[in-house]
């Protein structure tokens, strides 16, 4: 009897520690993929956030109002603010934010709420650059199309 004991605990031992090492091995690997889907999920909302890409979006003549729309309200979220001029003379960072509302001033399906709106917002959050930002935007209507 103490034999049978003995052996059925024993087993009991086994199987629990087969569950355990089961456990151990496949956990990881899930934590892996979750970890690395989160890493890709990142990367494409830091894509779709980074200035270069807005810009391009900018840039595209078949871009509708909406995608301009919701491209000028990021640049304003995540990018709103122009490094400070240095003395006089405008950041050199600051040309990427002339081109865009020059793009935006000559694309054909930006309206006057979006230009308008894009200026007054980028002028409140720079007031350094009022007067080059209102530059650009006359540049960029005038040598719009009639």
């Amino acid at each position: 009897m103490e034999l049978t004991l003995l052996i059925q605990s024993a087993m009991g031992l086994l199987i629990i520690l087969g569950l355990l090492v089961f456990i151990l091995v496949l956990a990881p690997k899930s934590k892996k993929k979750e970890v690395a889907k989160k890493a890709v999920q990142e990367q494409k909302t830091k894509q779709k956030t980074d200035l270069e890409y807005l810009r391009s979006v900018v840039k595209n003549r078949t871009s509708v109002a909406d995608e301009l729309k919701k491209a000028l309200d990021m640049v304003l979220k995540y990018h709103g603010t122009i490094h400070k001029k240095l003395g006089l003379r405008p950041h050199p960072e600051s040309q990427i934010y002339m081109d865009i509302l020059f793009n935006i001033c000559r694309h054909p399906n930006a309206n006057k709420d979006i230009i308008v709106n894009f200026d007054k917002e980028l002028g409140k959050l720079n007031p350094d650059y009022k007067k080059d930002l209102h530059d650009a935007m006359m540049r960029g209507l005038n040598s719009r199309g009639v």
